[in-house]
C-alpha cells in the first residue's frame, strides 16, 4: 500500500479492515478510543502516553525565552507555556531510516 499521498482515514480504515477482518466501523471505534486514551494519559506529565513501536506522546513545560518579531526585527519575550511533544521511539526510527 505504496502512494505519494499520506493515508487518508478511509483508506487506513479499510486497509486494517481487511488485514484485521474487522468491520470498519469496528476498526474506525478502536482508533477512536486509542486517541482518547492517548490524550487523556498525556495529559498527566509523569506518565505520558507510549504506543510500543510508534513512541510516546509527553507534556512538557516549555520555559519562558527571548524571540524576535520577524516583521519588525525587535526582540520580544515570549511567555513560558506547555507543549505536547511526540517522541519517536528507536524501533520506528531503525525501521524507517534503515
Amino acid at each position: 500500500m505504496t502512494t505519494d499521498k499520506p493515508l487518508t482515514k478511509t483508506q487506513l480504515l479499510n486497509h486494517l479492515s481487511e488485514k484485521t477482518e474487522l468491520k470498519k466501523q469496528q476498526v474506525a471505534t478502536f482508533l477512536d478510543e486509542l486517541a482518547a486514551v492517548a490524550y487523556s494519559e498525556a495529559k498527566t506529565k509523569e506518565k505520558g502516553f507510549t504506543l510500543p513501536g510508534f513512541g510516546k506522546l509527553v507534556l512538557v513545560d516549555r520555559p519562558e525565552r527571548m524571540g524576535r518579531n520577524p516583521q519588525t526585527g525587535e526582540q520580544i519575550k515570549i511567555p513560558a507555556k506547555k507543549v505536547v511533544k511526540f517522541r519517536i521511539a528507536k524501533a520506528a526510527k531503525d525501521s524507517i531510516l534503515g
